[in-house]
């Protein structure tokens, strides 16, 4: 058995060139020793949740890869945007669909937030949205030390696709080995 602990992401954001996809791109560089970080499927394909169609069809096949790949992980990071003050739509309709399926994926999993945004106040609105959309789903959300990054667009290399400026990296691999922690905390 491993003692590396498998972390997954959950990329809010559905945009090609998005700031999110980016910060989410750089936390496998930036894990600290005895962690992995994978990407989870894309959210951009799953269709918007009806129960008629879940009764009809079952689950989308996304959405069964997706929950799979986060029972199997010790944790999960929810990288994302914030959209009108709140957690964008195809965010929360992937939740929707999670949180229908039988051994609910998130249920006691623990759960960091990442938001980034182009303003100065970097997503704060969507993390307690967010958070109050998780309490009710059971998973372990890490409150702090949170990551909220402002100007985003400040702090990445658009031809790399990923976060350059060092105190936003050392932030980040700060809360990851926070993150870390916590989960050694919340699997004792």
């Amino acid at each position: 058995m491993s003692d590396t602990l498998k972390i997954v992401t959950l990329l809010g954001s559905l945009r090609q060139g998005s700031f999110n996809a980016m910060v989410a791109r750089t936390l496998p560089r930036i894990a600290p020793a005895g962690m992995s970080i994978d990407a989870l499927p894309s959210i951009k394909d799953i269709p918007l949740y009806d129960a008629d169609k879940q009764q009809e069809e079952g689950f989308p096949a996304t959405v069964e890869a997706i929950a799979e790949q986060i029972r199997a992980a010790d944790g999960v990071v929810i990288v994302t945007p914030e959209y009108n003050y709140s957690v964008p739509g195809g965010l929360k309709n992937a939740i929707d669909w999670l949180s229908r399926l039988p051994e609910q994926p998130l249920a006691g999993k623990p759960v960091l937030i990442q938001t980034s945004s182009m303003g100065a106040i970097g997503g704060a609105r969507c993390q307690y949205h967010l958070r109050q959309i998780l309490v009710f789903l059971d998973a372990m959300v890490m409150n702090k030390p949170e990551f909220m990054g402002g100007v985003i667009q400040n702090k990445v290399d658009a031809q790399t696709g990923e976060v350059v400026d060092q105190s936003t990296l050392d932030h980040l691999t700060g809360q990851l080995t926070a993150f870390g922690d916590y989960i050694q905390r919340v699997k004792s």
